[in-house]
């Protein structure tokens, strides 16, 4: 009598737990997950499916992860923190160095040596963002001002006029949100396409 009191006991508890965890599992992990992607889907498309930028039919980067540009014809982004290679989606994260650390300082360093030799006769001050990476490691985009100090480098090395390249700076520039949050910038991939389609 007692034994099955106690079976029927343990069924009143664990049943209605185990229904509980398989709707829930149900309920989270599947129709949630496809709902919110297929709304997505519907309303912020080009987010959902990774804002990439495709050119001539081909996928060339996402305008929310950076690229490393090394070659003095193109502008180049932020440092990128990540491992085992700059801007990796996969290890998105900074370098969690404060600015007393010697691998930091010396990273900067080294940072602003290649902008010198890159251009050896811009004698402007280095824009900080140019010198530092992001806490994510990824950011895609650059200041005006980091824009601006390299873009004679870039007109000379793609022989164009200064202004051409200023006018394409100004012609991608996004606006802080809302004239507040944040400061002017430019997408740097976009911009090297552009210059890219105005050499061809």
């Amino acid at each position: 009598m007692s034994t099955n009191t106690n079976t029927d006991t343990g069924n009143a508890i664990f049943r209605p737990a185990i229904v509980l965890f398989a709707g829930l599992t149900l309920v989270v992990g599947v129709i949630y997950p496809y709902a919110m992607t297929g709304l997505g889907k519907v309303i912020f498309n080009d987010q959902a499916e990774g804002s990439l930028i495709v050119q001539d039919g081909k996928t060339v980067g996402s305008s929310l992860i950076g690229q490393a540009f090394t070659s003095p014809k193109y502008f180049w982004g932020r440092p990128s923190a990540t491992s085992p290679m700059p801007n990796n989606a996969q290890s998105s994260g900074g370098s969690n160095f404060g600015p007393s650390n010697t691998a930091q300082t010396d990273a900067i360093k080294a940072r602003v040596e290649a902008l010198k030799a890159a251009d050896p006769g811009n004698t402007a001050k280095i824009p900080v963002d140019l010198v530092t990476a992001s806490a994510s490691g990824l950011d895609p985009e650059i200041s005006l001002a980091a824009a601006n100090y390299q873009l004679a480098r870039v007109a000379r090395e793609r022989k164009l006029q200064e202004s051409q390249v200023k006018a394409i700076i100004g012609q991608l520039a996004q606006q802080p949100m809302l004239g507040l949050l944040g400061e002017a910038r430019v997408n740097v991939l976009a911009l090297n396409l552009a210059l890219d389609k105005l050499n061809k």
